[in-house]
């Protein structure tokens, strides 16, 4: 239960939700898609955590965790104040600080890399692309309403960071990037 209450509304059977500030509005609603994605990616990243990853990239993630709750409630709050910090500059900067750190111990690139490699390292990965369709759906809310400010550029970051953290994870693995080596066009 949350709060003494029930997790169980029945509010929604018909196909609608409430938005924080009281409007209904259908499920598929792009407002709707776009919390929801992050929503998705949030619980990537959660599932990412529970494999056992190194102490550096786990205390990240956590941060994470609690910042897409809060770009959520941003983004599920278009006309009243949700409560929750948002999203700034300084939550970009912190992203762009742990990028930093965790490419001064991995080996530079120089060309693509196959997502995979050892389980943390695949799941960071399927959360890096999670990550990118969530800011696909708030570039097509954007299209239409406003977004909160600094959403759009926090997950672009993230989604770099998740690319890293799957690299670092899998150096802790003791696991080698695989570089993609496409086919020539001429058989």
């Amino acid at each position: 239960m949350i709060c003494g209450m029930k997790i169980y509304t029945r509010g929604g059977d018909g196909g609608s939700t409430g938005l924080f500030g009281g409007r209904s509005v259908s499920k598929a609603d792009p407002r709707v898609e776009a919390y929801g994605r992050v929503d998705e990616a949030n619980a990537m990243v959660g599932w990412a955590r529970a494999s056992d990853l190194p102490p550096r990239l786990e205390e990240v993630l956590a941060e994470v965790q609690a910042t897409c709750l809060r770009a959520g409630a941003w983004l599920a709050s278009p006309e009243k104040d949700p409560g929750v910090r948002a999203l700034s500059t300084d939550d970009v900067a912190e992203l762009e600080k742990a990028i930093d750190a965790f490419e001064e111990d991995l080996p530079r690139l120089k060309t693509f890399i196959v997502p995979g490699g050892c389980e943390q390292a695949a799941r960071l990965h399927v959360a890096r692309t999670i990550v990118r369709r969530a800011e696909r759906a708030v570039v097509a809310l954007a299209a239409a309403e406003d977004v909160p400010a600094f959403v759009l550029p926090w997950l672009n970051r993230l989604s770099d960071l998740l690319f890293v953290a799957a690299r670092l994870a899998n150096q802790a693995g003791g696991i080698e990037d695989v570089p993609w080596k496409p086919r020539s066009s001429r058989a």
